[in-house]
């Protein structure tokens, strides 16, 4: 029961901490303007589920099955003695947003791909992954042994290495 007390805060915690970092405006089935510059955006993710692919990545590993708890195509999977893996698929934000977006943003790279790593405000560690100029892969990790522990961003960078070569290629 006590470990429980102490993944709820961070399931919580990492459910925010995806939904704010891959906010978008816009919500699947309403309209939305033409794009002015006669340039048609297109989701580079069509087909791409978030919580399949992160399923994927850790299984055998122990982790629950993956939970998206918004309309966005973002994922979070728990493991009780380890804390939350989570994977979002954001087709309107690029690297220059997640950089305006948070501090200490540190540039890295992912099997190649330009990449940026930040830390997460409440704990734990996310990566942008480059997929296009206004698209990214995040990855972000959330671990029950603290807010500062380093290895999130050990197991975030390595979640973004096995999640890199399933992204489409840079746009």
């Amino acid at each position: 029961m006590r470990i429980k007390l102490r993944i709820a805060p961070i399931i919580s915690c990492a459910c925010l901490v995806l939904a704010g970092a891959a906010c978008t405006t816009t919500v699947p089935g309403t309209a939305s303007p033409a794009p002015t510059s006669g340039v048609v955006d297109s989701d580079v993710f069509a087909g791409l589920n978030a919580c399949q692919i992160l399923d994927q990545l850790v299984a055998g590993q122990g982790f629950d099955p993956g939970e998206n708890k918004s309309h966005r195509n973002q994922c979070g999977a728990t493991k009780h003695d380890f804390g939350t893996l989570g994977v979002a698929l954001d087709p309107m934000q690029g690297l220059s947003e997640f950089a305006q977006a948070n501090t200490a943003v540190r540039s890295t790279s992912v099997n190649g791909r330009d990449a940026l790593r930040a830390d997460i405000p409440t704990g734990g560690c996310a990566i942008a992954v480059e997929v296009g100029e206004h698209a990214r892969a995040l990855v972000l990790a959330t671990l029950i042994t603290g807010p500062r522990d380093p290895q999130a961003c050990l197991d975030a960078h390595a979640l973004a290495e096995k999640l890199e070569p399933l992204l489409p290629k840079v746009q």
